[in-house]
C-alpha cells in the first residue's frame, strides 16, 4: 500500500481518493492508517474558533506571500473539528461560527486567512473530533501550537492562558484552577499567575508589550507596581519604568567604577607587604649564637595578648619580682612609636581605637599581637581585597568614601 493510499484524499498527491466506511474501519483495525486522515475542505465551510487568543495574522503583504506559498504546496495541514462536536462544548458560539460552517478550525488560522486573502478555495485539513472531548482538552490543544511561537506575542499568550484557567474553573471550581491549568501546560503555577498579571495592565501598556516596545519582564514589573498603586495612569506607569531602569543602570555603573578602582589600587600596591595566612607579617631570620654577643631585650608588653573576651590578659601568676623589676627598668626595650595619620602606632602592635583611649594626655594604649596593618593603607587595602567578596568589598569602599568626606577637612587642616 502506498503512502497516498494511506493518507487518502490530498492535493499533495494530485488526485482524490475516497474510502468506504467499511474499508476505513478495516484499515483502522489493521493499523494501516491513523485514526484521522487528510481531507480537502472548502474554506467557505470552515469557521475559525472565537476562542483563539491570536489576533495578529500578519500584514497584507505577509499574507499574500504566505498565500502564494500555499498555492504551490501546503506543507502542514490545518486541524479542525466538526460543527456538532464543537457546539456540544460551546453552544453559545453557534451564531459566531455561522450557519454554513460545517467545521471549526483549531490550528492553522494563519494559513486559513492567508489562503482566503489570495483567493484559494480549499486547503488540506485533519478532522480531530477527539480533541473536543472537553473544554479543557480543546483549549489546551488550541494553546499547544502557539505557546512557543516566536510571533505569538505575550498578550495573546496571556489571553490563551486566561481562557484555559476559565475552563478549568468551570469544570473543577475556582479553587486550584490555576494549578490545573499550569499542569496541563507543563508550567509552574507562578508562571500562570505572571501571565494573568499582564492582563491587569492598561490597554496602552498591553499594546507596547504586543509590539515588543517593552519586554515581558518590564511588563511584570509594571503589573506589580500597578497592584501597589492602582490609581496610576499609563503615562505614569511608563515614567516609573523609565526611572527604575535609569536608577538600575546608574547603580550598575557605580558598582563597576568602584570595582575598577579597587583593582587599580591593588595593581599599584602589587604583592609586596602581603600578610601571611595566619595574619602575621614575615619574621626576620633568627641570628646565630656566634654572631650574637648579647641577648636582645623582649618588649615588656609582649605578654599583653587579647583574650577571647577582648580584654588584656593578666601576667602569668608565676612571674617573679625580679622579672618585674627588670621589665620596669628596661624602657629602651619598649616598642618604637611613630605618628601615623594623627594617631600613634606601635611597630609591634596596633593602637586602641581613638574612642577607647583612657586619657588624651597619657601614653597611647596599644594592643600587642594583633597584626592588621592599620598604619599601612596599601597593605590594609590589599589584605581586605584578597579576603572579602566583591559585594562586601564594594560596600566597604562606599562606607569609606562617606567617612573620607567627613574626615577630609580635619586631614587638610593638619597638612597646613
Amino acid at each position: 500500500m502506498t503512502i497516498a493510499d494511506k493518507v487518502g484524499e490530498s492535493s499533495s498527491f494530485g488526485r482524490s481518493r475516497s474510502r468506504s466506511a467499511r474499508g476505513r474501519a478495516k484499515a483502522l483495525t489493521e493499523g494501516t492508517i491513523p485514526a484521522y486522515e487528510l481531507t480537502r475542505l472548502s474554506l467557505d465551510q470552515v469557521a475559525p474558533t472565537p476562542l483563539n487568543p491570536r489576533r495578529n495574522f500578519g500584514s497584507d503583504e505577509e499574507k499574500t506571500r504566505f498565500g502564494e506559498e500555499l498555492r504551490e504546496a501546503q506543507l502542514a495541514a490545518c486541524v479542525a473539528v466538526t460543527r456538532d462536536s464543537y457546539l456540544k462544548l460551546w453552544p453559545e458560539h453557534e451564531e459566531q461560527i455561522g450557519p454554513d460552517a460545517q467545521h471549526v478550525l483549531i490550528n492553522g488560522e494563519r494559513r486559513f486567512h492567508s489562503a482566503v486573502h489570495v483567493g484559494l478555495d480549499k486547503l488540506d485539513f485533519v478532522v480531530r473530533d477527539d480533541l473536543a472531548g472537553s473544554r479543557q482538552d480543546f483549549v489546551d490543544h488550541l494553546l499547544a501550537e502557539n505557546l512557543d511561537r516566536e510571533d505569538f506575542d505575550v498578550i495573546e499568550r496571556a489571553r490563551g492562558v486566561e481562557q484555559l484557567v476559565a475552563v478549568c474553573a468551570e469544570d473543577g471550581g475556582d479553587r486550584g484552577a490555576r494549578t490545573r491549568a499550569a499542569q496541563r501546560l507543563g508550567k509552574d503555577r507562578s508562571w500562570v499567575t505572571n501571565q494573568l498579571a499582564l492582563l491587569t495592565l492598561p490597554v496602552e501598556v498591553q499594546l507596547l508589550l504586543s509590539t515588543n516596545e517593552i519586554s515581558e519582564r518590564d511588563g511584570r514589573t509594571l503589573a506589580r507596581h500597578l497592584k501597589e498603586h492602582p490609581d496610576l495612569t499609563p503615562a505614569q506607569l511608563i515614567t516609573h519604568l523609565e526611572g527604575a531602569k535609569q536608577s538600575a543602570e546608574q547603580e550598575r555603573e557605580e558598582q563597576q567604577r568602584l570595582l575598577e578602582a579597587g583593582r587599580q589600587a591593588l595593581a599599584q600596591t602589587g604583592s609586596s607587604g602581603l600578610l601571611s595566612a595566619d595574619n602575621k607579617p614575615p619574621q626576620p631570620p633568627v641570628p646565630s649564637a656566634s654572631s650574637t654577643k648579647e641577648p636582645s631585650a623582649r618588649p615588656a608588653q609582649a605578654t599583653q595578648m587579647l583574650s577571647a573576651d577582648n580584654k588584656v590578659s593578666a601576667p602569668p601568676s608565676g612571674a617573679t619580682e625580679t622579672g618585674s623589676e627588670q621589665a620596669a627598668q628596661a624602657p629602651s626595650a619598649a616598642p618604637k612609636q611613630q605618628a601615623v595619620g594623627g594617631r600613634t602606632a606601635v611597630a609591634e602592635g596596633v593602637p586602641v581605637p581613638r574612642g577607647q583611649q583612657s586619657s588624651a594626655d597619657g601614653p597611647p594604649q596599644t594592643v600587642i599581637g594583633v597584626k592588621f596593618p592599620y598604619d599601612d593603607a596599601d597593605r590594609a587595602a590589599t589584605y581586605l581585597d584578597e579576603r572579602m567578596n566583591d559585594e562586601q568589598f564594594l560596600k566597604l569602599v562606599g562606607i569609606l568614601n562617606t567617612i573620607a568626606e567627613r574626615r577630609w577637612p580635619s586631614a587638610a587642616a593638619s597638612r597646613e
